[in-house]
């Protein structure tokens, strides 16, 4: 999944009301809500209680999905325990077995593959 990071003050809805689905996250127990589409159940945004002050946009539902930048020095790839078997991790990027902070805020050392990597 392709996720950009927004601070909530830079966001807004601009037509319509999603549509939410609220679970406790496996890794830390903390509420995710899931905004979406009433009418297409297209999958907009998160809404993290670990992170209040972003949202996390899923890049599918923009009307151009490469706009943003996803250099290695912009981009983590998190939760790879959970990965399909067979997705490639690109060269340089940092990754993360689970998530890149643990519940108390502590970061996480990345691993940095140097050549492309597959699970």
């Amino acid at each position: 999944m392709v996720e950009p990071i927004f601070k909530k003050t830079s966001f807004e809805i601009t037509a319509g009301k999603p549509v939410t689905f609220t679970q406790a996250s496996e890794g830390s127990g903390k509420r995710v809500t899931i905004n979406f589409c009433a009418g297409c159940s297209t999958k907009l945004y998160l809404d993290l209680e670990r992170f209040p002050a972003i949202y996390g946009v899923y890049g599918g539902t923009f009307d151009d999905p490469n706009w943003f930048d996803r250099s290695p020095e912009m981009t983590l790839h998190i939760f790879l325990d959970s990965a399909q078997n067979g997705t490639v991790i690109p060269a340089g990027v940092s990754t993360f077995r689970h998530h890149a902070m643990l519940n108390d805020g502590t970061p996480v050392a990345p691993t940095v593959f140097e050549g492309h990597h597959a699970i």
